[in-house]
């Protein structure tokens, strides 16, 4: 790896405040900021994919601003010590995030953009799709890692990868919205989709050459919250009502759906978004019954549970196929297959102003 003389610049994105594994992630601490698959968190886990100093530099974390001192704690405690932190005013999806990130950095820098909420299992298989990558990004490609698919799974979109570019490298044919089961099973069978993880290797420039060009108020709004920002030492903050007005996207439909040159490394690498507490039982490490548990649990007679607890103990009795998490203040159960309904519960806490959606849990 060292024989490449250009490192590549890490941009870790750490912007949201999702819910969907409530009630241990809050908007005060999301998932990413939390352990749930190892005892580093998810953000800690992700800077470590990149912390060969002979290849990678210090990363750029693009982030909300209510998590920042939270962000630099859990960095310091892994020995990352980030070039720049972006505290984003608002949020306004990745374009705009990831336009920050390429404006901090040096303009040909090969920007390695990673959510900080993702589980990779294989980090040298990933490093290795990285590689493959590189000679294409440095010509100008906007190169996306695509998820060697391990099911029928509706929940993602997904890559359909075209002609040969070289070395494990192919054109994208085009991007597809989340497909239903019989379509999913069809990309399967078909051998040339993958799931798209959200993950990318551009040059800076290149980057900002496509968003001028296919979403310029994005770009434009970007360059102004910048020009009119306040730094404190490595803390950025871009000017709130600039990055405001800046259209509210994602890359993939800003930017990746619509420029010319855009490629897919394919990659098989034990990738998970965790985007539901079925997804964490799907990954975690279960006991002859099936059920995964953490925290004090006492489970019998029961099988097919996600159960966790960091809080009270919870005890299980003949019960099957069950999501049970439990915090300081509050408990959620519900059946396992179904775990995209806390949004349910999320939304009628939101009606009511409950606490619990905003501080961290206890």
């Amino acid at each position: 790896m060292s024989d490449h003389p250009a490192k590549i610049s890490p941009v870790i994105l750490s912007g949201g405040s999702g819910t969907r594994l409530w009630p241990l992630s809050r908007t005060g601490r999301p998932k990413q900021l939390l352990a749930l698959t190892h005892a580093e968190t998810m953000l800690q886990l992700t800077a470590r994919r990149a912390d060969d100093a002979q290849r990678f530099t210090s990363p750029i974390v693009v982030a909300n601003a209510a998590h920042v001192s939270q962000i630099e704690t859990q960095l310091a405690k892994v020995g990352v010590e980030p070039a720049s932190l972006i505290l984003e005013p608002v949020a306004r999806n990745t374009a705009p995030a990831i336009a920050l990130a390429a404006l901090i950095a040096e303009p040909g820098s090969l920007l390695l953009v990673m959510p900080s909420d993702h589980v990779i299992a294989d980090v040298d298989a990933f490093r290795s799709a990285i590689e493959a990558a590189v000679p294409l990004a440095g010509e100008g490609w906007l190169v996306t890692f695509g998820i060697a698919p391990q099911a029928p799974d509706t929940g993602y979109g997904y890559i359909r990868a075209g002609a040969s570019l070289g070395d494990r490298v192919q054109r994208v044919d085009r991007f597809v919205e989340k497909p239903d089961r019989p379509t999913a099973e069809g990309y399967l069978a078909e051998g040339c989709y993958f799931w798209n993880g959200g993950i990318f290797l551009f040059r800076a420039d290149a980057y900002l050459q496509a968003l001028d060009m296919h979403a310029p108020g994005i770009a434009a709004a970007a360059r102004a919250s910048l020009e009119q920002a306040r730094c404190e030492g490595r803390r950025v903050f871009p000017d709130a009502d600039a990055f405001a007005a800046s259209p509210s996207d994602s890359i993939d439909y800003a930017v990746m759906e619509k420029a010319d040159r855009v490629a897919v490394a394919p990659v098989d690498m034990g990738w998970s978004d965790v985007g539901s507490w079925d997804a964490l039982h799907e990954i975690a490490m279960k006991d002859a019954a099936d059920n995964a548990h953490h925290g004090e649990i006492v489970a019998i007679d029961t099988s097919g549970c996600l159960i966790r607890s960091d809080g009270p103990l919870v005890a299980a009795v003949g019960v099957k196929d069950l999501i049970v998490i439990a915090t300081g203040d509050a408990v959620l159960i519900m059946p396992r297959g179904s775990s995209q309904e806390v949004k349910r519960a999320v939304e009628e806490l939101k009606k009511t102003g409950h606490v619990t959606l905003d501080r961290p849990s206890p």
